[in-house]
């Protein structure tokens, strides 16, 4: 995996030559026409010190009452993960564009999974509570789109946008270590846990997810304050993002490692940023924002798959993964 360090330094690099690439700046005092839109518009920016978390349950009260519901639940808090961001957009004809951008982390190893068990007693006990560290190879995604430009403001103050196209995004967790934080007796033959457990330094789980939005909608917006400032919002949604997860117990001898268990599942997903953009030359910009990713399901499935017997699927009660944080890039027009 490509260090920080490293990734850092190419990303300068890219700058470096956006800013080599744009034609010299003209006079200040020429006003540019901001209803002639550029052909070609690049992009390389960075989401700095993004939050992310990926939280999911199951049901499996409907095999044996005395389980909880939910009777697992996992939860994996991740933070200071950067992700560098690049993008693209073609400008055809007098209002059409496409649009596509992909970002993938640099940096994705301080977090914590805690993993709580539950059963029926007393309306719903806990059980059982396990910390370990979150590491692994990170979070990916990509978005393609092809929009209208819909609306021109008067006097040349900015413009609306409406988009539709899909997205991918992928995140990998790695627990690493097992802690027993809480452990109180189950009374159900093999729900148990040990008290005071602790296994450092071995990987414990691997969990991939996968989400694909088919069919996302939304818009773009800019609004021009001065010659050299504008403002902007972008958000999209979608009603149908499908959700797969592979995911992986190395410490279990009786599941499959192939995965251990699985998930499917179909829910809905939510982009949106807000952020500001001035003008350095009038061909590069320098941007900054905020924004927020979030899919969410809400119907799914969970199934086991044990060594030398049938696997057994029940509900999923929840998946859910959000990302979000403060962004900051440079945009060249050509």
């Amino acid at each position: 995996m490509i260090g920080a360090g490293q990734m850092q330094t190419r990303v300068c690099s890219v700058i470096a030559l956006m800013c080599l690439m744009v034609p010299a700046a003209p006079s200040r005092g020429q006003d540019p026409e901001l209803q002639v839109r550029p052909r070609v518009e690049l992009s390389v920016g960075s989401w700095l010190n993004t939050t992310g978390e990926t939280t999911w349950s199951h049901d499996a009260s409907g095999l044996d009452p005395r389980l909880g519901n939910p009777t697992s639940k996992l939860t994996y808090n991740d933070n200071h993960t950067y992700i560098i961001e690049l993008g693209g957009r073609l400008n055809f004809g007098r209002r059409g564009f496409l649009q596509a951008d992909g970002g993938f982390s640099v940096s994705f190893n301080q977090g914590l999974l805690v993993d709580d068990d539950y059963t029926a007693g007393g309306g719903q006990q806990l059980f059982s509570q396990t910390h370990s560290d979150v590491t692994g190879s990170g979070t990916q995604y990509v978005n393609l789109n092809i929009g209208s430009r819909a609306v021109e403001f008067p006097q040349a103050r900015g413009y609306l946008d409406v988009f539709g196209g899909l997205q991918y995004w992928r995140t990998k967790y790695e627990a690493t270590g097992v802690r027993q934080v809480v452990c109180n007796p189950s009374g159900i033959p093999d729900v148990s846990c040990t008290p005071n457990f602790n296994l450092p330094g071995v990987l414990a789980i691997s969990n991939t997810t996968h989400w694909f939005t088919p069919i996302q909608v939304g818009f773009n917006t800019e609004y021009r304050v001065t010659r050299d400032l504008s403002v902007d919002l972008k958000a999209s949604v979608s009603p149908i993002s499908i959700l797969y997860n592979e995911d992986v117990h190395h410490l279990r001898s009786d599941l499959q490692q192939d995965p251990s268990f699985s998930m499917w599942g179909v829910g809905v997903s939510a982009n949106a940023g807000a952020g500001v953009k001035v003008m350095l030359t009038r061909y590069l910009a320098l941007t900054g924002g905020y924004r927020v990713m979030w899919n969410r399901t809400y119907t799914g499935t969970w199934e086991n798959h044990p060594i030398g017997s049938g696997s057994v699927t029940v509900p999923l009660s929840e998946f859910q993964t959000i990302r979000h944080g403060v962004l900051i890039g440079l945009t060249g027009s050509f």
